[in-house]
């Protein structure tokens, strides 16, 4: 891979993929809606180049990739690896999820990424997809298990990616999907469940939790971005890789990790929240497959993770004073 097209880049995720890229010397055009504040994250580097582009309006992409400079349409960017990832994408928590008409136009935005990334002359598309492609399943998810997706959100992804896989191979490039788990770092959201209690701890609050017996699989951002960076190189054309960690702890085990790191004498309310109605209470991505296509490794432990995240966490709060 010399290049890569990302969409959706300043999440964790997709910041972690650039700091991979460019730490590899590869070009990276982060494609950002026009007046996003965060876009402002995007790293000023000269690898690094920034166009401003609703989601909406992939198809004047490549115009707006050749005004800035990008390179795209040559012979020498499908045979030297120029890379479309698409991790955009609209409604992704709370009752956005069951936007049907939203999560709807989330689909034609993802064909006509692939459509954008064919005219940009791309080897290879990469989509990005969820764990709530599955819905409910007890066991270790792979490709083979079965997807039965319970929220208007996992429908349109796992249709997004059905669908994409056939434009792609319609096109003539590279397709690979992949799904998700939850992925913990800094640019995280703040509603998760880690950046959450981090907050709430640093704030001398007590956190209100479930009683945490879920068994549930955290990966780094950091190493969602190798992942990513790694499926762009070397991801088998047609496989879905799920990407995460590949093992579990319960989940109070992880917030008390949180704890220890921020304050050691916190209180944390075990118990005091519910239950979800459709509470997932197992989730764990087996990676053989990533592994053995591409040598993906997870490099991070939630221990040395969680530090750095709440180091960037103090950050942001500082900043606000």
């Amino acid at each position: 891979m010399r290049q890569a097209i990302i969409t959706g880049p300043t999440g964790a995720v997709g910041m972690a993929l650039i700091d991979n890229l460019i730490s590899e010397g590869i070009k990276v055009a982060a494609i950002v809606r026009p007046g996003s504040k965060r876009a402002e994250r995007i790293p000023m580097h000269e690898l690094v180049t920034k166009v401003e582009c609703e989601l909406s309006e992939l198809d004047k992409l490549p115009e707006l990739l050749s005004r800035s400079g990008f390179e795209t349409g040559s012979a020498e960017c499908r045979q030297e690896g120029l890379v479309f990832y698409h991790l955009g994408w609209d409604g992704t928590f709370g009752n956005s999820r069951n936007n049907m008409h939203g999560q709807n136009l989330n689909v034609k935005y993802s064909l006509d990424a692939v459509d954008a990334a064919h005219a940009c002359g791309c080897e290879a598309w990469i989509g990005t997809g969820s764990q709530a492609e599955y819905g409910r399943f007890e066991g270790k998810l792979n490709a083979s298990v079965p997807a039965f997706p319970e929220n208007g959100y996992g429908i349109a992804k796992l249709c997004a990616g059905q669908m994409t896989r056939i434009a792609c191979e319609q096109a003539g490039m590279r397709h690979v999907w992949t799904r998700i788990l939850s992925i913990y770092g800094p640019y995280d959201g703040d509603g998760t469940m880690v950046m959450s209690t981090i907050a709430a701890l640093l704030n001398g609050e007590t956190p209100k939790c479930t009683k945490g017996e879920q068994q549930w699989d955290y990966l780094y951002s950091k190493d969602a971005g190798r992942a990513l960076m790694l499926i762009g190189e070397k991801g088998v054309s047609g496989k879905t890789y799920c990407i995460g960690s590949g093992k579990t702890r319960p989940l109070s085990e992880y917030i008390e990790v949180i704890r220890d790191t921020v304050n050691k004498s916190a209180d944390i309310d075990f118990g005091a929240v519910p239950y979800a109605p459709k509470q997932v209470f197992y989730l764990c991505a087996d990676i053989e497959d990533l592994k053995k296509d591409t040598g993906f490794e997870p490099q991070t432990e939630f221990e040395d993770g969680i530090k750095s995240t709440v180091e960037y966490v103090k950050g942001l709060q500082s900043n606000r004073k």
